[in-house]
């Protein structure tokens, strides 16, 4: 067996900014999605779309996109605080 050493405090710092890095790339990509929601409610706006059913759709990509990052967030407090437990 190997014997693995306890993390010291140093180490779960950065580890804390590794779960962060992560989750901004988390957050980036919830946001590309996003955009492209909005690109193809602007192009079906184009096409024919009331106003009235674009703001609608807008307001619920935006309300999702808004709960993704929120669960985003939770999880990497989550997870900080798993890691600087000692």
């Amino acid at each position: 067996m190997l014997p693995i050493p306890e993390l010291n405090e140093e180490r779960r710092r950065e580890l804390t900014k590794v779960a962060a890095g992560y989750a901004e790339n988390c957050r980036v990509s919830v946001r590309n999605v996003r955009r492209d929601g909005m690109d193809k409610i602007k192009k079906a706006k184009a096409a024919g779309m009331s106003e009235d059913d674009q703001k609608l759709w807008e307001l619920e990509v935006q309300s999702m996109t808004d709960a993704q990052i929120k669960l985003v967030d939770t999880s990497l407090d989550a997870k900080q605080a798993e890691i600087m437990m000692v």
